[in-house]
């Protein structure tokens, strides 16, 4: 409960303020270029004030140079945070669309050029992973919770086909992460977290452009191995 007591207060400021930065920043210079280092110091923020330390590992072939579709695993609130500290390329992420609504913060991330997929929307989906595809075709990386949700116990959900049929379209590969210890510090139904310890564990890239949209299931099943895997303790 002291943790909680100590994280309200800092996630609510925090989001003001920097929110509030981050708004100014992106209407003075579009793009969202500016929106990355106040993230990054929202995101140590948030992970301080929970008790909540990472790591990360990478895969030597992780390309730095070209832009590739970040799959992901979802088991905590904390992941974004996280992910934010450790992506090694600059990104954009595809979140769902309620994030849009959260004052400031939702209005943050829209200005920054991240993308809201409706789902229950087939068309208006369809339209947001196009603009994602634009986005890598001119270089910005994309980040995508495959399961589309937090998991409620770390066990990995089915995968939704967006994130892959993106990397398809686009020709980039898919980078699978498998972040580690969110369960355990933050359970989804849960709002008061344990310290802890969160790893993100960058696998090795899968080539994307030797699959084709009938065979999308084949590089769903892929990358989710090896996401698999790596929560288990495998090498990725």
């Amino acid at each position: 409960m002291a943790r909680l007591l100590l994280l309200i207060p800092v996630v609510v400021i925090a989001t003001l303020v920097l929110g509030t930065l981050a708004i100014a920043a992106c209407l003075v210079v579009p793009g969202g270029r500016l929106l990355m280092p106040l993230a990054r110091l929202w995101s140590r923020l948030v992970l301080w004030a929970a008790g909540v330390t990472y790591e990360a590992s990478y895969d030597a072939g992780i390309p730095r140079d070209r832009p590739a579709v970040y799959a992901s695993n979802h088991q905590s609130l904390f992941d974004i945070p996280v992910l934010v500290l450790t992506m090694p390329v600059d990104f954009r992420m595809v979140a769902k669309k309620s994030l849009l609504y959260v004052p400031i913060f939702g209005w943050a991330l829209w200005l920054a050029g991240f993308l809201f997929i409706d789902r229950s929307n087939r068309e208006r989906a369809i339209r947001t992973l196009d603009q994602a595809a634009a986005r890598l075709r001119r270089g910005t990386s994309i980040v995508v919770f495959a399961e589309g949700t937090r998991s409620p116990d770390g066990t990995l959900l089915p995968f939704k086909r967006g994130g892959f049929v993106l990397a398809i379209q686009a020709g980039v590969p898919v980078i699978p992460i498998s972040l580690r210890g969110g369960t355990a510090i933050l359970p989804k139904g849960s709002l008061n977290p344990r310290p802890g310890r969160m790893q993100a564990v960058f696998g090795a890239p899968v080539d994307a452009t030797t699959y084709r949209y009938e065979t999308r299931d084949d590089l769903v099943s892929r990358v989710r191995e090896r996401i698999g895997g790596a929560l288990a303790g495998e090498t990725p």
